[in-house]
């Protein structure tokens, strides 16, 4: 499994639109991303700095992400969300968003 971890700032006065969004994400981008086996999927709000956390377990992490991209429902979802984010100078790959380095997981532990 590959976790990936991303942010982007948020344009202040875009907040409440943005957060209206997602009091109800809409089924079919749900549906898109479970589709490219993203799971997990998770963005928090500090100020208006966005971080988002997923994890992919799929086998053909570049093929799903472009599914998504493709998706009609998700693209309608990008021309709503997308004006209220302002990206950081080196976006990655979720597109707008940049991608933060893991430097440290802690593992589950197994006992039996």
């Amino acid at each position: 499994m590959k976790r990936l971890a991303q942010t982007i700032r948020l344009r202040p006065e875009r907040r409440d639109e943005y957060l209206e969004l997602h009091r109800a994400v809409w089924p079919g981008v749900e549906a898109a991303l479970r589709a490219a086996h993203i799971r997990n999927y998770t963005i928090f709000l500090r100020g208006d700095v966005l971080f988002s956390y997923f994890e992919y377990d799929g086998d053909d992490f570049e093929t799903d992400i472009a599914a998504i991209a493709a998706d009609p429902d998700t693209q309608r979802w990008w021309r709503l969300t997308d004006p209220c984010q302002q990206p950081w100078p080196d976006a990655g790959t979720g597109g707008n968003w940049s991608d933060l380095e893991e430097i440290w997981h802690l593992d589950e532990e197994f006992t039996t």
